[in-house]
Order: C-alpha cells, then structure tokens, then sequence
C-alpha cells in the first residue's frame, strides 16, 4: 500500500515537472514571439491615443477599456482560429502572407515619411471632436478596425515564430501572445493619454517635488508622442525590411539575405567587444533600408502615380 503511494506521488511529481516545463516553453515562445512583433506593437501603441483625442476626458479610459476588448475579439475569436486553420493545413501560405504584411509594414512607415516630408498628412483617421454615445460608437468602431489588420500582423508573425510547434501549444502560445499584447499595447496607450491629467494633478499639490515633476509630466506629453512616433516608423521600416529579407530567403532567393547577414558577420569580426550589438545594428539598419526602399515604391505606385494620372 505504502509503495502504491510512493509510487503515485512520484507520478504526481513527474506531471508536475512536466506541466512546469511546459509552461516555461510556452512563456518562452510567447516572448520571443513577441518579440517578432515588435514593430506593430510599437505602432499600435502610437496609432491608438489618436482615437480619444477631442473626446471626454472622463470617457477616455472607459473608451480605451472598449477598444481593448474589441482588440481581445479580434485576435481571439477571429484571427486565431484563421491562423491555427492556415498553418495546419497550409503551411506554405504562412511566408507569402507573412510578407505581404512586412510590405504593409513598409508602406505604413514609408508613408508617415512621406507625409512629413511633403506635408500631405492623412485626413482618413480624424479624432472626433465632440462627446457622446453615437461618436464614442463611431470611434470605438473605427479603432477595432484598424486593430484587427494591426492584430493580424502581430498575429501571423508569432505564428511564423512557433509553426513547429503542436496545434494545441500553437493555440495556448497564440493566445498568450494575443492577452499579453493587449494587455501591453492599451496599458500603454491609457497611460499615455493620462499623462497629462496625472501631471496637472500632481502640479496642484503644496509640495514643491510634486509640483515640478508635474509640470515635467505636462511638458514631457508632446516629447513622448513625437518620440513614439518617430520610435514607431523606425521599427515599421526594420521589421517590415528584416521580414521580406527572411522571406526571399525561405522562398529561394539567397542573395539578399546572404549579404545581409555577411555584413552583419564582418562587422561584428572587425569591432571586438562590441561586435554583437554592432552587427545587430548593422542588420537592422540594412534592413531599414530595404523596408524603406519596398515602401517608398508601394507609396509612388499607390499614391504619385495615380495623383499624376489623374492630373
């Protein structure tokens, strides 16, 4: 009897084990899934604070917890499922649609570039600029749009990161990667919008500290969007580049990547100590380079083409 249990403990104890590992790998491949996806977490996070521009300060944090939600439907009821479905039983579809979201991605950042450069800014995407149950309506609704194509990106890029994985881990690390996200992109973008409210009660106080760091806060709230902005383009232009090198090269085209990635190698040979940030850097920036050079062509074709046809 006592051996019996003994024996059963032990079994305990290896599923325990077991279930431990398993847990650290899905945590793991949600990270570096993740991590994959950094670029359109980045610029989810800057698109998003546009929406509650001009509404009810009192509704903002009520209007980022909707968006959140609708952000929570999109990947798991409807992108997950499309996802799963895909890579079970089309595989070779993932690296083809995998880049055609790495050539949105460049047309995004190429895009804000050319907009700032020209002055041709985007009227599509306007802030409501009054308050109310149908404009509130209007804008949640527009914001779980454009969601559900920046889902899809993030989405499909943690898939590509973990295709090697069992359909049941492939859904559990997914859907991970789907909560965490969210949960970090509108934690974000509710602290950004709320930055300036904190700072403005902070600066009301009696205590000297208080009131200078709110003051900062007040100050800083332009500083931060333009450098989130700025931060967002950048990381378009990498991850969009750094997807249609790995993509070519999948697809058969060596030479690309393999220039890429020789750069990078020489770099890091000839500096020493630093060699592997500094041939990191040189792999990002050549493949900032190429997602800039695919968006700036997707920019004439869809944008100064059709402008000087129509002239």
């Amino acid at each position: 009897m006592s051996g019996g249990l003994v024996a059963l403990l032990d079994d305990v104890a290896a599923l325990a084990k077991l279930a431990a590992a398993s847990v650290d790998d899905v945590g793991a491949a949600a990270g570096r899934a993740s991590a994959k996806a950094a670029g359109v977490v980045v610029d989810d996070a800057a698109v998003t604070p546009r929406y509650v521009d001009g509404l009810d300060p009192q509704r903002e944090l009520s209007i980022i917890g909707r968006i959140a939600r609708g952000s929570i439907v999109n990947k798991l009821v409807f992108i997950l499922p499309a996802a799963l479905l895909l890579s079970e039983f089309a595989p070779w579809l993932l690296t083809p649609i995998l880049m055609c979201g790495g050539a949105y991605l460049c047309f995004e950042g190429a895009e804000k570039i050319w907009e700032k450069v020209s002055g041709h800014a985007h009227t599509t995407d306007e802030p409501a600029s009054v308050s109310g149950p149908e404009q509130e309506k209007e804008v949640v609704s527009g914001a779980v749009r454009t969601d559900f194509i920046l889902s899809a990106e993030i989405m499909v890029i943690a898939l590509n990161e973990i295709a090697d994985e069992p359909l049941v881990s492939r859904a559990i690390i997914l859907a991970v990667v789907a909560l965490a996200i969210t949960a970090l992109v509108y934690g974000a973008v509710a602290l950004i919008v709320k930055m300036d409210d904190i700072g403005l009660a902070m600066a009301a106080r009696s205590s000297a500290p208080s009131r200078k760091v709110g003051r900062g806060l007040v100050a800083g709230m332009p500083i931060v969007l333009a450098t989130l902005s700025v931060v967002g383009v950048a990381a378009m232009l990498w991850v969009g580049g750094h997807i249609l090198l790995v993509g070519t090269d999948d697809l058969g085209w060596h030479g690309p990547y393999g220039l890429v990635h020789d750069a990078e190698h020489a770099v890091h040979e000839a500096t020493g100590a630093l060699g592997s940030m500094l041939g990191w850097l040189a792999n990002t920036a050549a493949s900032a380079v190429i997602g800039l050079t695919v968006g700036a062509v997707v920019v004439v074709l869809l944008h100064l083409l059709p402008r000087r046809a129509s002239r």
